[in-house]
């Protein structure tokens, strides 16, 4: 495994995972992989409705770097790529599932609209 380039230092846990997770689609990423398992590029961008092909492919690469993320390429023609989570990918999906309960509840009593995740592919891209 490649050593990822965070390697602090920080200030706390905290610190050290908001590092790993941070940006806007990486905890998306995370959930994608986590409820479907294996995913090709295109179906992770289906999935996440208003991410661009360059945001995805930067947020996979910082992933696999992290040990999240496991990039499998098969030598066929065309070529096939797919995206799995590593052991570590799915504990920290693990932990950010009561930061997901709490936000869940804060759509529930803000009345937050939600994605209806089944029109996600009518959405329009950047």
């Amino acid at each position: 495994m490649v050593r990822s380039a965070r390697q602090g230092p920080y200030i706390c846990g905290i610190d050290a995972a908001m590092d790993v997770v941070s940006g806007k689609w990486k905890g998306l990423i995370l959930w994608e992989l986590d409820e479907h398992g294996i995913r090709r590029f295109a179906e992770l961008r289906r999935g996440l409705p208003g991410v661009s092909e360059k945001m995805l492919t930067q947020h996979l690469r910082e992933m696999e770097q992290d040990g999240l993320v496991v990039r499998t390429v098969y030598a066929e023609v065309p070529p096939r790529v797919e995206y799995s989570l590593t052991d570590d990918g799915r504990s920290l999906n693990a932990a950010l599932t009561p930061l997901g309960a709490w936000g869940s509840s804060r759509i529930r009593s803000q009345h937050i609209q939600m994605v209806d995740h089944q029109d996600a592919a009518a959405m329009p891209r950047p």
